[in-house]
């Protein structure tokens, strides 16, 4: 089906997409142990990756707007094996960070049911599933159904519950409550950088990761030259206000020493809403919060694929790869990395040490997004230089000089962040050697699938005319 054919989405509902690709509160708790300076966290994770994404974004997505996102902008800059090598990467993250986010999903929501639930192997994989397949078969349906129920779960699960969180700080404070955290001074605000502390850089650098999500949509919207770049705005403002400031009022009323990792946001509305009284309504902001974690699911179940489509149109990838529903969804990719993905939940929730499975998976999705947003800095760049007469409704701005402090302090934050990425945690409890050398395994296994294709392709792999029409990728 031709993507003209298509209905179109809004710029609110674009920006929606980035909010709800980033924005959520199940990253608060991380935060939220280093108090008043998580604000100076924040501004340096925004500093030297959001902004930079979001510049970068709006500029591919604007000069090279066919469909496929990453993939489009990186074969440009570089060809078709790195373009590949990228999409691939952006795409098989997703099979080792579904397990994380979905258990966050299944864990919140037995809040609505009964909290010792998420301590249940059995209950917390039937949710995971659950939520998969449903946010599996959301994806199915299209942009438009996708649109909306991405609008009304970033609405409802990511942004009322920050709101809430800032409001029950507010007037937590206004009540004259004790704080958890110190008294607030001007010298808090400034991050505590070390070398205890360098594992937790890597983290805040990619808090704000999926800024690019929206890129794969560019041909969803009436103007992408215009759209875009509007979109983008709506979205980095939402996410930083409302990351701050919900992060600010959970460290309000949990004590530091008391916080959970995983279920630290459902503390912070379990004692806020005791302190005023209003416990039975616990189960009604655990299924809000749930609901904001299914949103962040079916961003990240959708782009990826799309963009994978695109390669295969390209003959990377065996024809089974770009098979589109009537709704120009990728149905192919959707069933394979489903069936992955379930496997990867199956040996993650059954774990013996579910802890350790958590930090590797999790260290895993940031090193391969790291060769994604490296190659995104990298193509900024190179287009800027081998293309300049290209046609970009948005540029970043100070010419070229201003490219490439964009373009340098997002590649050098990546490139950082995949060395940091290799080296343990606290929480790991495995050797240097042993968890450098499963890092390095793990992220050739996942990044380098496309060598093999490459080297095996076939001629018949070239999607046909009609077909490239479909992809949006027509020549």
């Amino acid at each position: 089906m031709a993507m003209s054919s298509i209905k179109k989405i809004s710029v609110f509902s674009l920006a929606m997409i980035s909010v709800g690709a980033v924005l959520s509160v199940r990253n608060f708790p991380s935060m939220a142990v280093y108090g008043w300076s998580s604000i100076g966290w924040y501004i340096l994770g925004a500093l030297l990756f959001l902004i930079p994404l979001t510049l970068a974004s709006a500029e591919l997505a604007t000069g090279w707007s066919k469909g496929g996102g990453v993939y489009q902008w990186v074969k440009e800059a570089f060809g078709e094996k790195s373009g590949f090598i990228a999409i691939f990467c952006e795409w098989s993250n997703n099979i080792v960070w579904f397990p994380t986010v979905l258990s966050f999903i299944a864990g919140t929501f037995a809040y609505v049911l009964n909290p010792d639930l998420a301590n249940n192997g059995f209950y917390m994989f039937s949710v995971m599933m659950i939520a998969f397949w449903g946010s599996t078969l959301v994806a199915w349906m299209g942009p438009k159904v996708t649109a909306r129920f991405n609008n009304t779960g970033v609405l409802l699960g990511s942004i009322l519950p920050s709101i809430l969180l800032i409001v029950f700080g507010v007037v937590y404070l206004a009540q004259g409550q004790p704080l958890q955290i110190p008294a607030f001074t001007l010298p808090q605000i400034v991050p505590d950088v070390n070398l205890s502390t360098l594992p937790f850089v890597a983290t805040i650098i990619l808090l704000f990761a999926g800024m690019e999500m929206a890129g794969f949509h560019a041909l969803s919207v009436k103007d992408p030259s215009r759209d875009f770049p509007r979109a983008m705005l709506i979205a980095a403002v939402l996410i930083v206000a409302a990351s701050v400031l919900g992060t600010l009022a959970l460290s309000w009323v949990i004590p530091v020493g008391e916080l959970n990792l995983a279920a630290g946001i459902m503390q912070a509305f379990d004692a806020f809403l005791r302190a005023f009284g209003l416990s039975s309504l616990v189960p009604l902001v655990a299924f809000l919060v749930s609901l904001g974690g299914l949103a962040l699911l079916i961003n990240w179940l959708v782009g990826p694929a799309l963009g994978l489509g695109v390669t295969s149109a390209d003959g990377l990838m065996p024809p089974a790869t770009r098979k589109l529903n009537k709704e120009g969804i990728p149905t192919g990719m959707l069933i394979l990395q489903g069936i992955l993905a379930t496997g990867v939940s199956l040996l993650y929730v059954f774990s013996p040490s579910v802890n350790q499975a958590y930090w590797v998976l999790s260290a895993l999705t940031v090193m391969l997004l790291c060769i994604v947003y490296m190659f995104i800095f990298a193509a900024l760049i190179k287009l800027r230089i081998s293309q300049p007469n290209t046609p970009r409704a948005f540029k970043v701005p100070g010419g070229l000089l201003g490219v490439w402090i964009v373009g340098g302090v997002g590649f050098f934050s990546s490139v950082f962040t995949f060395v940091i990425g290799c080296l343990p945690t606290t929480a790991t409890e495995i050797p240097l050697l042993g968890y450098v050398s499963i890092m390095l395994i793990g992220t050739a296994l996942l990044a380098l699938p496309p060598l093999v294709f490459m080297k095996f392709r076939k001629s018949s792999w070239v999607a046909s005319r009609e077909e490239q029409k479909a992809l949006g990728v027509e020549s």
